[in-house]
């Protein structure tokens, strides 16, 4: 017969509950370390010094900028000149500065919002029903067309744009709102997201009891599954305006040069002149960024408020 267990230490005993209750918590009721404070101040840090950078910048002149051999590193008072230089509204532009009129920049940015809003829309849209009809119809060829829905995800977009360019210029889009709209009316990861997502939220009883209970697909899909839809939809929409508002190449190429410009080619024309000036460019960089950095705060918080409400999980 073996020996008793020798009985443990009053702190043995205080260290085994601890570690039991630490197994049993969340990760989120977890108490952070001075190591994670140190982490995360030095991550933000890194992710906030270029934009806290570019509006320093922003204030200041050109001749200002490196007054001491070193870029500035406060606010100066000059942001409402380089506001009004990148505007045009100081004539001729002084101190060797170049025309900015081709930039439009008021123009570009209001543009901007409108494909943003335009496009947002439609993508959370058509997504959610795209996203539906793969998840939970059952229709001949599904599942081959979700398989190709994948496989264009793999396809680089900036092979598409001479084909895009040519279907726009035929249609007469070229230079207008519609050749940056239309495209991007739906997208493959949008589909792919939804679908996984409702795959997920949506049980395929509740949506088998609806049916018993005589509603019509169009039911289901505005009663049942849009409102399990609403932390989905904050996310996709985040990703689909931070992208709409960054786009480049195919803006360049469709409205570049046009009243029709967005965002993304004013900046490209604050490069004018011989020599470029930082102060500029890093000026209408700064008032670029500022809608998405208010995007994503009212964005998170809508995030966060639909995952807190909960959804219907299988």
């Amino acid at each position: 017969m073996s020996a008793p267990a020798p009985e443990l230490q009053a702190p043995e005993r205080e260290i085994q509950k601890r570690d039991a209750a630490l197994l049993g918590r969340s990760p989120q009721d977890t108490p952070a370390g001075w190591v994670n404070y140190i982490l995360m101040s030095m991550i933000i840090l890194i992710g906030i010094w270029p934009v806290y950078w570019a509006g320093i910048i922003s204030t200041w002149k050109e001749d200002k900028v490196y007054t001491t051999g070193f870029p500035q590193v406060t606010p100066g008072p000059y942001f409402s000149f380089n506001w009004q230089v990148i505007t045009d509204q100081i004539k001729p532009p002084p101190q060797g500065y170049p025309s900015y009129d081709s930039a439009n920049f008021v123009r570009s940015f209001i543009n901007s919002l409108i494909v943003v809003a335009i496009v947002v829309v439609a993508t959370l849209l058509f997504c959610s029903i795209a996203g539906f009809a793969f998840a939970k119809l059952r229709f001949k060829g599904r599942d081959p067309l979700f398989y190709f829905v994948v496989i264009t995800l793999t396809i680089p977009a900036q092979l598409g744009i001479v084909g895009a360019y040519q279907i726009m210029d035929k249609l007469g889009w070229i230079g207008t709102l519609y050749a940056i709209t239309v495209p991007s009316l739906v997208s493959a990861f949008g589909v792919f997201y939804m679908r996984q997502f409702i795959e997920d939220a949506i049980p395929d009883e509740l949506i088998e009891s609806a049916r018993v209970d005589g509603a019509s697909t169009v039911r289901v899909f505005g009663s049942i599954v849009m409102p399990t839809l609403r932390p989905a939809l904050g996310v996709l929409g985040l990703i689909t305006a931070v992208g709409v508002w960054n786009e480049y190449i195919w803006a360049l190429v469709a409205v570049g040069g046009t009243p029709w410009q967005t965002i993304g080619p004013a900046l490209h024309n604050l490069r004018a002149g011989s020599t470029p000036k930082q102060s500029i460019i890093l000026t209408g960089s700064f008032i670029a960024t500022v809608p998405l950095i208010l995007l994503l705060f009212v964005a998170g918080r809508q995030i966060v408020r639909g995952i807190m409400e909960g959804a219907v999980k299988a």
